[in-house]
């Protein structure tokens, strides 16, 4: 039976062919989708881990109990998980053990634009990269296979476009995997530097056996057209835009495993034609291992090293004509993302706005508070940043930094990594304001749970962990929870706290307004004659509210009925229907 799927549900229907018994991971735009995809197969335990790092440490306990096992993250997720992934190269595996990466070129959703390539030759670890849907359910049941077969995790690199395109995938059974016995083994799974000293060796002979299954495996193939003039060396997703510019009138090495690399076919290839370039976005990863082992080859002297590419990108680089596409003529206006009508956060930066503090921000959809008309964000580095940060800022700073400064985290953030940047506020003290904005769920990558939304990934009920109580024991006396949607109760609360002479943490507590079992109120409504035109509703950025004719409007499909906007008027003329 066929089926049409997205790139990351036909890594989780291979994760389920492949006899996977255990996935965890940390949602990452755009990775999420391959768990919650998985955890609709009853075979596979899946679960939602605090962090990346925690998401590959509990698949390699899964793989030494000898069951075959994944985990999930974005790029930047991998940089969380390195800890863990460069030991994991020297023990190696008992049960396959898959690490499921996906790359953001473009950077659609994501802070950066890292290329985890570098990750797989730094630690030594296989790579697979599918072009498509069929190739990612594929690429992950061999996955398994070559990591049981040379003793080592094999990442599988996904991208935006792979993960999120569809094609037809051809569904088969599950494989009813033989769980593999545990057997002791200190030599081989403690990493003590005596142990360690005696693995590597291992890794680099693991590595050259790899390399030499690569120079026969089907995964690299040569498509080889009758004009042999141009050569094109790619991978994954490039590999398409290749074949739509060009279609059969160039010839292709196409690679599925791009670590390690195979140099006979790669030299081979290119001797047999009479000009080499590499295509890949990104870094020129594929292009300087060319160049290393004697081929002359192009590649970023004509391909940008930044952003995604296109058929239109690869046309121009080569000065063919590009493919045609339907083209629209119409002036489209721009739609920047803001925050959601009724999102809790935004009576919070408001009064961060209004109070002109410096505020250190982290990764999440609260990080839309950095736009206008709010701009009330001042940074915003990675995963827990802010909490970090704001500490050092007080501690350099100096002044009276404290009394103007506040760091904004998520409750998924916190618990992913804001929790030791915590724990450093109260150990060596800065008297910093930390303010974890808690909107009952994982929002911005699609409303997944957490541990402190009471919930697992499959909606279950689950411990959930009292974030006062938490903050409290790691050594924070001040703990206040207030309503983001009364702005009076939550600018009393940050001008108190941060005048403290201790540090102190607000939780700003209101549910996500887009969850399913938060009910909207009546839309807010606009007396007319009462509103001056001031334009003061405005200053909250709030898409339901606009001006029309000189008064403040609202747009009944929009507005929940928050009543923040309300608040800010001076002449009484918003109000809330009776």
């Amino acid at each position: 039976m066929k089926k049409l799927m997205l790139g990351n549900e036909a890594v989780a229907r291979g994760l389920y062919e492949a006899g996977c018994s255990v996935v965890s991971s940390y949602p990452g735009t755009p990775s999420t989708e391959i768990t919650e995809y998985a955890a609709k197969y009853d075979e596979i335990y899946c679960e939602w881990a605090p962090n990346e790092k925690v998401a590959a440490e509990v698949a390699f306990g899964a793989s030494l109990a000898g069951a075959r096992s994944a985990c999930a993250m974005k790029h930047v997720g991998l940089n969380v998980a390195a800890d863990p992934l460069f030991t994991l190269s020297y023990t190696g595996v008992n049960g396959g053990m898959v690490i499921c990466v996906a790359d953001d070129p473009g950077m659609h959703s994501s802070q950066n634009e890292q290329d985890s390539r570098h990750y797989a030759i730094a630690s030594k670890i296989p790579m697979l990269e599918p072009a498509d849907s069929r190739e990612a359910k594929a690429f992950t049941r061999l996955a398994f296979e070559l990591s049981e077969r040379f003793d080592a995790p094999v990442i599988l690199r996904m991208c935006t476009r792979i993960a999120h395109s569809q094609c037809s995938v051809e569904l088969e059974e599950r494989v009813d995997t033989v769980k593999k016995d545990y057997v002791k083994n200190p030599q081989k799974y403690i990493m003590a530097p005596a142990n360690a000293i005696r693995r590597h060796p291992f890794v680099e002979e693991r590595t050259a056996a790899i390399a030499e299954y690569a120079e026969t495996s089907d995964i690299n193939r040569v498509e080889y057209s009758t004009d042999r003039k141009l050569g094109i060396i790619t991978s994954g997703t490039s590999y398409q835009y290749v074949k739509e510019a060009f279609g059969d009138k160039v010839s292709v090495l196409k690679l599925g495993m791009v670590n390690p690399l195979p140099d006979k076919l790669l030299r081979s290839f290119a001797e047999s034609v009479d000009r080499v370039v590499v295509v890949e976005e990104l870094d020129p990863v594929i292009e300087e291992h060319c160049k290393a082992i004697g081929i002359k080859t192009e590649g970023k002297n004509i391909l940008p090293v930044v952003g995604e590419f296109s058929q239109s990108v690869i046309a121009k680089a080569f000065g063919i004509e590009a493919p045609a596409f339907d083209s629209c003529d119409e002036q489209i206006p721009v739609r920047p993302p803001v925050m959601c009508a009724g999102c809790p956060h935004r009576g919070l930066f408001y009064v961060l706005a209004k109070n002109k503090l410096t505020v250190l921000g982290d990764i999440g959809c609260y990080t839309l508070g950095s736009a206008a008309p709010l701009t009330a964000i001042d940074s915003v580095l990675c995963m827990g940043a802010s909490v970090s940060g704001i500490h050092g800022f007080n501690k350099a700073f100096g002044g009276d930094s404290e009394n103007r400064t506040v760091c904004v985290i998520g409750d998924s953030t916190f618990m992913h990594s804001g929790m030791t940047g915590l724990a450093n506020i109260a150990y060596n003290g800065s008297n910093s304001t930390v303010i974890i904005v808690d909107n009952s769920i994982t929002g911005m990558t699609g409303h997944q749970q957490n541990p402190t939304t009471g919930y697992n990934i499959k909606g279950d009920p689950a411990t959930k962990i009292d974030l006062e109580s938490l903050c409290r024991a790691l050594g924070i006396n001040r703990v206040r929870v207030v309503d983001p949607y009364d702005l009076a109760e939550t600018e009393k609360a940050v001008l108190e706290e941060v005048a403290a002479e201790e540090p102190s943490v607000i939780i700003s507590r209101r549910p996500c307004a887009l969850l399913k079992y938060v009910k909207a109120k009546s839309p807010v409504i606009i007396d007319r004659e009462k509103c001056r035109g001031c334009k003061k509703c405005m200053k909250i950025g709030c898409p339901a509210v606009s001006v029309k004719e000189g008064k403040a409007t609202v747009d009944e499909t929009l507005c929940t009925g928050c009543g923040v906007c309300s608040q800010l008027c001076s002449f009484d003329a918003i109000n809330q229907p009776e």
